[in-house]
């Protein structure tokens, strides 16, 4: 008794760290999913910044978007003078001017080197005339501009394949350099320079608030940085302050604006607190659960105690009452000896002995109704635990734990199983009999290959489980009979097996109480085949589908094993 006390604590532990187990792994699982979606929000918002500088380049380029078009051998040919601009060339240099990016606009030719001496003359474009005119009046930057194009146009040239190639002073000027890839030579630089105010206040500055909106509301701050003068040029959150410790991301501009890039802050967005809140529910219910379990384990538990102390109670009650019992027969029959003698002929006496015989008689009455009800009470009606049943789940749990039996009898097993089959309303404990007593069968009938094919069939509304074997086989005149209680096949061979015909009787009768119906075939010398359908369960429809083969144990001899049919 103290040992099944033991092993009940020891369940109840084990219970409670199951209980405890899961709900730390579903903790686990929660915080990670949380961790994704916050990863997931800040790749989207990265995503965002690098397609905010790839406008940005988009929309220096558009005004010369055409450039690659011209014909770079006609117009190395007539640019001679300013006033022999190719027309194609100048309507793309009018729509530049129009664009407010752009305060200025130079070209040149490579021989032309106000990059090295700064005030040689340069063509100057004037909106007025719409015509280029010679200056030697410019900035220094438009000298840095060239400079800087022609070192780096002196080192790509030779490799370069396109027509064109735009270079960009940091945030002075963008300089489109305009190549003949058949010569390799540069033609002419155009240089155009960028209007900086309107480029932060007019442009990168209001496109800022556009994609990522103002403040924290969207769950990021982003500053339009100039690194080298550490200056905020625009930011999204002017109530924040800038803090090189608050920046989480840092976004350069893909060959433009080397002195500018973006940095931004993660706060939270409404994504990410819908998912924080989700979190909390999950976890406040979760916590629930757990309680509910645990307090459902300990209260059963302890029911379970109180339910055993009560039936040793009854025990006690039994034993007493038998006990009882001995004193009102003993006067029963010792006043009906007295009474068969004959040596009670008062009248008073025969009342008073009747009187006591009646008495006593009502009491073993009273005790053995007491004694019928304790056992009504302890009885209870045996019924189907009828449960909807996935075959192929029920076949690998079954199948994992007959696992020893099948290695010991050395059986080649092979499965055959439909994964999207139905699913059967059935007793689960029903149907492992039902297994047991086939395998069993075909490992005793088959003395020399102990081989067992199992698999499922799918129709409109049955379930086939077919279990086959290699064994000796049932002749035809038998099979009639297989099913009967205590038959059995008397041959040399079954002789020497021991059995009480009972086993396919007892199939018989499990497979019928489950709503099913049993069928067999048979070869004498290569087998038996027993097939048992089920009806589908009435909340799952069967589907067609392919099945899966899954050989266990198979010895290569077996490859050419037919399934059956």
């Amino acid at each position: 008794m103290k040992y099944y006390r033991h092993v009940r604590w020891v369940f109840l532990a084990l219970g409670l760290a199951t209980v405890i187990g899961l709900t730390v792994m579903n903790v686990y699982s929660l915080y990670a999913l949380h961790d994704n979606k916050v990863q997931s929000s800040v790749e989207k918002q990265k995503r965002q910044l690098m397609e905010y500088t790839n406008q940005i380049r988009s929309r220096f380029r558009y005004p010369v978007r055409t450039l690659w078009q011209l014909d770079m051998e006609e117009l190395k040919a007539s640019l001679s003078s300013p006033s022999n601009v190719p027309p194609d060339l100048m309507a793309i240099i009018e729509e530049a001017s129009r664009d407010s990016l752009f305060s200025d606009i130079y070209l040149t030719t490579p021989d032309c080197s106000p990059c090295e001496h700064y005030g040689d003359p340069i063509w100057h474009y004037q909106p007025e005339s719409g015509l280029f005119a010679i200056t030697s009046d410019y900035d220094q930057l438009v000298s840095d501009g060239l400079g800087i194009t022609r070192t780096r146009m002196n080192a790509l040239v030779q490799d370069y394949r396109w027509n064109t190639r735009v270079i960009f002073d940091t945030h002075n000027s963008m300089t489109v350099a305009l190549i003949n890839s058949t010569s390799r030579e540069v033609v002419a630089y155009l240089l155009l320079v960028i209007d900086q105010d309107f480029l932060v206040n007019s442009y990168m500055g209001p496109k800022l608030a556009e994609t990522f909106g103002t403040g924290e509301e969207t769950g990021i701050i982003v500053w339009l940085h100039d690194w080298t003068k550490n200056e905020v040029l625009s930011t999204t959150a002017p109530e924040v302050a800038y803090s090189y410790q608050n920046v989480d991301f840092i976004q350069n501009f893909p060959d433009l604006l080397n002195n500018w890039n973006l940095k931004a802050a993660f706060t939270v967005n409404p994504d990410i607190a819908a998912s924080r809140a989700s979190l909390t529910r999950n976890l406040l219910a979760l916590a629930g659960a757990m309680v509910l379990l645990i307090g459902a384990f300990v209260f059963m538990f302890f029911t379970a105690q109180r339910e055993r102390a009560l039936a040793q109670r009854q025990a006690l009650f039994l034993a007493n009452v038998t006990h009882e019992l001995k004193t009102p027969l003993a006067v029963i029959s010792a006043a009906g000896e007295n009474l068969l003698d004959g040596r009670v002929t008062d009248p008073a006496r025969l009342k008073s002995y009747g009187t006591h015989i009646f008495n006593e008689s009502l009491r073993l009455r009273t005790m053995i109704d007491r004694l019928l009800d304790v056992a009504r009470s302890n009885t209870k009606n045996v019924h189907l635990r009828k449960t909807p049943t996935h075959v192929p789940d029920f076949l690998r749990a079954y199948l994992k734990k007959k696992k020893s039996y099948l290695e010991s009898h050395d059986v080649n097993l092979y499965l055959d199983i439909a994964e999207n089959t139905p699913a059967i309303k059935v007793d689960q404990s029903d149907l492992e009999s039902i297994l047991d007593n086939l395998i069993d069968n075909a490992v005793k009938y088959s003395p020399d290959r102990k081989f067992i094919e199992i698999r499922t069939k799918n129709s409109s509304d049955m379930v086939s489980l077919i279990v086959k074997d290699k064994g000796v086989g049932i002749p035809k005149e038998f099979q009639q009979y297989i099913f009967d209680k205590f038959f059995r096949v008397e041959d040399a061979l079954t002789a020497q097996t021991k059995g009480h015909g009972l086993g396919l009787s007892i199939v018989k009768d499990l497979t019928t109480r489950n709503g099913g119906i049993i069928n067999v075939t048979s070869t004498p010398g290569k087998g038996s085949a027993f097939a048992i359908q089920f009806p589908v369960s009435d909340s799952h429809q069967p589907q067609d589908g392919t099945s899966t083969s899954n050989p266990i144990h198979q010895h290569p001899k077996e490859q050419e094993f037919e399934h059956a049919s």
